[in-house]
């Protein structure tokens, strides 16, 4: 299941259309990092260049050139050498790149210092995402200062450089079929990593050794890789947001928070579930874990075409609020309580993100100033939670140490929405009844 080649044809040319005319994109692809010494960590590709080619290469740059007559469309990439490709693996090279990722033309990086400036040359303007890759930033300006230079002899060199995060986020904020069919997948394999975690988990394991039943799980569906660093938070470290440590022993008694999702041909998905190490919740666990429930069941409700962004977080912190005062971790007045934001000291984020080739995606979540509306085809995670820190003396010693997230990925739909995550179990009796076996 991958994006074909018309849809990567059909992104280049929406792109195209929204820039202005004599102008030019340019994008470079992900480098390879070194890990240590001669050791790399594995290569991912930039998000936005893949979105617009396909091509899992590093040291490539994709230009394009909206109305240029001998081709819009043109790449540069490493050349292919038997030598090297004896060591680290086979390239496409240009001749690869025209066939087999539709380029109008193609180039070896090497390269690229003589043909880029005559392409940028006569352009108006540059869209550039300025800042991302300091290096690469002074080499856009090396080449546009080459054009410069040659001013007296009648180059013309752009006026101005745009952000193309603006026109190219917002593409892809809006997922096509082909899209959801892969996140749909994603969070499939994820949910069935969650379920594996649960059954497998006993006290006196090991934070990480249910990581790797998790990765277990991506890697025999077919993902190679996690979407980003897996939390497995036991006990008190549930109440760490981010995390990743993993090394603690799981007692019995803890809540287990396992965050985790797979990376599926670049898409990612988002799941949180905490539940009993023991298989059975304690009364001030089951209490707790209810309300983030609640809150995160109401919040999906509220997700649909025309609502706006905040909706869904203001949904959670009003049943999430309203919770801590019956169970009395907050005192007062519901409503002035959200106003001075003292529901803060036990959820401190918000509810949910965009989704998509990020764990969290691209897309603005407000437009002049104001929460944007949701649209069919936007991809969030709805994720309440409430985190009662270990050393926190305003509580009752009995909810120290609790921490509890749920999370789902959410497609905005014609109708409403779809859970595309709810394949793994998360009300109270479901779980206590998959851990019992």
């Amino acid at each position: 299941m991958t994006i074909k080649r018309q849809e990567f044809a059909k992104r280049r040319k929406e792109l195209m259309a929204l820039m202005e005319p004599d102008s030019i994109a340019i994008i470079p692809a992900a480098q390879h990092l070194i890990r240590n010494r001669d050791s790399e960590y594995a290569f991912r590709q930039d998000s936005d260049f893949y979105y617009l080619t396909g091509f899992d290469e590093p040291d490539a740059v994709l230009v394009l050139l909206p109305g240029r007559e001998h081709g819009e469309y043109v790449l540069f990439c490493q050349e292919r050498d038997p030598t090297k490709e004896l060591w680290t693996g086979y390239l496409a090279g240009p001749e690869g790149a025209i066939e087999n990722f539709d380029a109008d033309d193609a180039f070896p990086i090497s390269d690229i210092d003589e043909i880029l400036p005559g392409l940028i040359e006569g352009s108006e303007r540059v869209h550039y995402a300025m800042g991302r890759m300091p290096e690469f930033d002074r080499q856009v300006m090396e080449w546009v200062n080459i054009i410069r230079s040659k001013v007296r002899n009648g180059a013309h060199p752009p006026g101005e450089f745009v952000d193309l995060d603006h026109l190219l986020h917002e593409l892809r904020v809006i997922k096509s079929k082909g899209e959801l069919d892969i996140m749909r997948k994603a969070g499939e394999i994820s949910a069935r990593a969650h379920v594996r975690a649960m059954k497998y988990c006993q006290p006196n394991m090991f934070e990480y050794q249910l990581e790797a039943e998790i990765m277990h799980e991506f890697m025999a569906a077919g993902s190679r890789a996690a979407a980003y660093t897996t939390i497995v938070g036991a006990g008190k470290n549930g109440c760490i947001l981010h995390y990743t440590q993993n090394t603690s022993k799981i007692k019995s008694g803890d809540l287990v928070l396992i965050d985790a999702g797979c990376e599926l041909d670049f898409y990612a998905a988002d799941i949180t579930r905490t539940f009993p190490a023991n298989g059975k919740y304690t009364p001030e666990q089951k209490a707790l874990y209810q309300v983030v429930l609640d809150s995160q069941i109401a919040a999906i409700a509220a997700v649909k075409a025309g609502v706006g962004w905040n909706v869904s977080h203001d949904v959670t912190v009003e049943v999430i609020t309203q919770g801590l005062v019956d169970l009395g971790l907050l005192s007062g007045d519901v409503k002035e309580l959200i106003a001075t934001e003292a529901y803060k000291d036990f959820y401190m984020h918000r509810a949910g993100h965009w989704l998509g080739m990020d764990v969290h995606d691209v897309g603005d979540y407000k437009v002049g100033g104001c929460w944007r509306e949701l649209e069919v085809g936007m991809v969030l995670t709805i994720e309440p939670g409430i985190y009662v820190a270990p050393d926190n003396t305003n509580v009752d010693e009995k909810w120290r140490g609790i921490g509890i997230r749920i999370e789902d990925d959410v497609a905005v739909t014609k109708t409403g929405c779809e859970v595309l995550t709810a394949s793994v179990p998360k009300t109270i009796a479901e779980i206590e009844a998959l851990m019992a076996g």
